[in-house]
């Protein structure tokens, strides 16, 4: 049998065990009880402005010259002379000479001309003084005559007509003779730049031949398609409106200003578009950014002025409504006027107000009139998580 040390032993030590753990556990506090945390959506808010919002319309197009002229030969002969201006790309002022067509035989013609010119002027004088002559003959001899009144003939009246009518014809040959002397120069019609040049020294021409063709400088005009649902917002829809024409120039971008001159007054068959045509005056005045001929460019027609809107991303427009912000931080929706959708904006003149704060952020459970917080409202928990996402 056991003796009773064996027996006493296990339950002392059962007894301590037990004691030491009620008295670990008494000295253990209990948690302290966490207040439940309201967590507010999270959300992004940016200031409505209110300002006055001119309502452009965007196009493009090419820049074309105003007046472009084919210079062709209107007398015959060999080309002897071309100007060093007379080149592709060259720059020439109005009545500058770029050819010269052999003139021997038109200077020939001028001289034959004016000698027949000579030689009709003193016949039509000999004649007029026959003429008086006849006249004073007729005058001592009326009182014997049987006539009262003389004959033309006899007045030489026929005789004076054919000599006037050779005097007038020698004077048209000389004209002639002068203008075809004149045709031997080709000369510019105005200031232009040469858009091509097709004849070379030496060669020979005949009336209708070509030398060549150049553009003038003093206007360029670019033919702008616009819709016919943009019109609207055009004032006289489009006529006499200014424009603004950007291009890059060796690759910098460079504005001009224009003006609206006219609309083609027809819808395009195949673009379905209206045109209106922009003219830039003295396009290559500036050397340093010329509106060059062949260049793509954008243009930015002026439109109606808004006195009174705000243009707004359009992801922020839901089925006529904006999301706002109150003064108690609520979702509160607000019920828009859209008078222009465009390139991603919407602009609105009614149904909004300037400092009022708009929603730029996604809800995801959006209910009208819900607790909502911004970055600067103060946190009630360090656990608040996101609510909201960008679009």
């Amino acid at each position: 049998m056991a003796s009773k040390k064996q027996i006493i032993l296990p339950i002392a030590v059962l007894a301590v065990g037990i004691a030491a753990a009620v008295a670990m556990s008494a000295m253990k506090q209990p948690p302290e009880e966490k207040k439940e945390e309201i967590v507010h959506p999270l959300v992004q808010v940016q200031p409505i402005h209110i300002d006055p919002v001119r309502l452009n319309v965007s196009s493009y197009g090419i820049v074309m010259p105003k007046y472009s002229t084919e210079l062709v030969a209107q007398v015959s002969g060999q080309v002897i002379s071309l100007s060093d201006k007379f080149v592709k790309g060259g720059f020439v002022k109005e009545g500058d000479v770029l050819a010269r067509i052999d003139p021997n035989d038109y200077e020939a013609s001028l001289i034959e001309a004016e000698a027949a010119l000579a030689q009709a002027s003193s016949a039509l004088e000999i004649e007029q003084a026959q003429v008086q002559v006849a006249k004073a003959e007729w005058q001592r001899i009326k009182a014997n005559a049987n006539e009262k009144i003389p004959s033309e003939l006899y007045l030489r009246k026929p005789q004076l007509a054919e000599k006037l009518a050779s005097f007038k014809a020698a004077q048209a040959a000389v004209k002639r003779a002068n203008r075809n002397l004149e045709r031997t120069y080709i000369k510019a019609p105005y200031d232009a730049i040469i858009e091509s040049r097709t004849v070379s020294l030496g060669s020979v021409v005949n009336p209708g031949n070509g030398f060549g063709k150049l553009n003038a400088t003093s206007v360029a005009e670019v033919r702008l398609p616009v819709a016919d649902n943009e019109l609207k917002y055009l004032p006289q829809q489009g006529v006499g409106t200014d424009v603004v024409i950007t291009a890059e120039v060796a690759g910098q971008p460079m504005s001009w200003k224009g003006e609206i001159v006219r609309s083609e007054g027809v819808i395009d068959n195949k673009s379905r578009m209206t045109y209106l045509v922009a003219q830039v005056e003295k396009p290559y005045h500036n050397s340093v950014k010329p509106l060059r001929f062949g260049a793509y460019i954008n243009a930015d027609i002026q439109g109606l002025l808004v006195q009174n809107a705000t243009m707004l991303p359009h992801h922020l427009v839901k089925e006529g409504r904006v999301a706002t912000l109150d003064d108690d931080n609520k979702l509160s929706y607000k019920k828009v006027n859209i008078i222009r959708d465009y390139n991603g904006m919407v602009v609105v003149d009614n149904g909004v107000e300037s400092g009022q704060q708009i929603i730029t952020s996604a809800l995801d459970y959006p209910s009208e009139g819900m607790q909502l917080r911004t970055d600067d409202t103060p946190s009630q928990s360090a656990n608040t998580q996101l609510a909201l996402k960008e679009e």
